[in-house]
Order: structure tokens, then sequence, then C-alpha cells
């Protein structure tokens, strides 16, 4: 498991566990199938159909190896917070019934919970991300801090993920599908012409350089702008110095059309456990 997934990890166990020691009061149980409902919240809204057939055919062979977790909604009816992929499978093989694991979780821990499995398993579009964090910041406990910590992820990353939601819904439709990416999508928030532009990446399959280019003038302006570094790289360079554990830097020439990227390291074990990791 890599560092960011460790930290993942840690926030998905702190939602699971308590000082009201709701692990004492879980219990592994087996659910006729058309008692759980999927949860509303559910930030990953679209899945792959090949994806469920291959579950649904290891699921036919195997049953399912890991539970589906809920919490309870009324006498009869259950609530997935997470495992819907799994509950999806199942119906499609044929189950009648379903291992699960009950949980007492407020709606900000099954919405917590839900986002960080799917970031796990890195299942989200960056749309369906957005409006997670979105979603779960709009609740008055909690903060963009206590997000970043909860996920694993830096806040710069989360407010850049978030303003992507102002943009038009026919590019994040197009962002959705795969065919904008996210270093493309940044560059035209705050675009008059972003939609058009939009097209023009798509046609002409253009770079995010080539796009930087196009879109400046429509950036605010700021002082010694020659000597700053564009905040796009700088949201990079915490994402991969997050991922990877070691301060990074990412130039460009200036043309902008090739760079590098240099790791910092701070002590010879350090330099060992990179050159492994590069060499695997």
């Amino acid at each position: 498991m890599n560092q960011e997934n460790k930290k993942l990890g840690r926030g998905l166990a702190s939602l699971f566990s308590s000082s009201d020691n709701n692990f004492a009061k879980d219990n592994l149980k087996h659910l006729n199938i058309s008692s759980i409902m999927p949860n509303k919240e559910q930030p990953r809204k679209k899945f792959d159909s090949s994806e469920l057939e291959e579950l649904t055919a290891s699921i036919k062979a195997q049953g399912i190896l890991q539970p589906i977790v809920v919490r309870k909604k009324s006498e009869n009816l259950y609530e997935i917070v997470a495992g819907e992929r799994r509950w999806r499978a199942a119906q499609s093989a044929g189950l009648h019934e379903v291992p699960t694991i009950v949980k007492q979780l407020s709606d900000l821990e099954v919405i917590q919970a839900a986002l960080i499995e799917n970031l796990q398993r890195e299942n989200l579009n960056p749309v369906e991300e957005a409006r997670a964090y979105k979603n779960i910041l709009e609740n008055k406990e909690v903060t963009p801090e206590s997000l970043s910590k909860i996920i694993g992820k830096s806040r710069s990353h989360i407010s850049n993920t978030v303003r992507l939601l102002e943009l038009n819904n026919q590019i994040l439709e197009y962002i959705e599908e795969g065919r904008l990416s996210m270093g493309h999508a940044r560059t035209l928030i705050g675009v008059p012409n972003a939609l058009e532009l939009a097209k023009e990446i798509i046609d002409k399959k253009l770079s995010v350089r080539d796009i930087e280019k196009s879109t400046s003038k429509y950036k605010k302006s700021r002082p010694n702008k020659k000597n700053l570094k564009d905040p796009n790289i700088i949201d990079l360079e915490k994402e991969l110095s997050e991922k990877i554990g070691l301060k990074t830097s990412i130039q460009f020439n200036d043309q902008g059309s090739s760079g590098s990227i240099t790791l910092y390291y701070s002590d010879l074990d350090q330099l060992d456990d990179l050159m492994k990791r590069l060499k695997r």
C-alpha cells in the first residue's frame, strides 16, 4: 500500500471506530439483498459495465469475499456505506443473500466513508470527486483542514478540484467521459470562451501548455509573474510530494514544451528507498 492509501486507510478507520465503541455494536449478518438500498449520496455515479461483469463472474465462482458495509435505516431496510459495486454484482449473479457488516454511522460519516472507499480504489472521475468534496464541505462540521486530514489529500487539491464545478455542464461531461484531463479543465476555469476551447482541445488534441498560453490573458496578473510558478504546477508538486514522500520540484523550459522533475532526499536511506522504487 502506498503512502497516500495509508493516509486514506487511517481516515476510514477513524470513521469506523469512535469513543462510543461502535465496533462492539457491529454485527456481521447475511441480509436479503432486497432489504439493502444504495446510498443516494454515493459519489460514484458511473459503474463500468465490463468491470461489473468481471466481478459478477468472480462472485458466481467464489462468492463475496469482502462483506458489504451497511447501516440500519428502518426495521427491514439497510443503506450501503461501502460496497455498492459488490451489491450490484451480487444482484447480477443471482444471489439472494449477501454478507454485511452493520455499523452505526451518522449521515456525514456515511458520505465520508463512501468518498474514501472510492478514492482508495481510484474509481472516481474528477467531477464526481469535486461534487463529493462540495457535498461534504457544505456541512458546517467539516472544514477544508479536517477533510484534508480525513482523506489524505492536500487543501489545494481539494479546493482546485471543487473549482471544476464552476465550468459549463458540457465541459464537465467531457471530463467525466475522459475526453478532457484534469489539467486541461483547470486551465479553462474563469475563461469566457471555455466551451469553445474545450471542443478545440478535443478536436486538435492540444496540450495543457498550449491552452495555458491562449488563456493566460484571462488570468489575474501578479507582480513579478515571470518569477512565480504556475499554481497548477505548484499543486502538481504537492500531489507528487505526498505520493512519494519527498520534496519535489517541476520546471519547464522557456517554451513550456519540456522540462524536468527534481526529487530532494535528506539522507542516504531516502535515496536508497527511492532507487529501489524506481527500479521496480
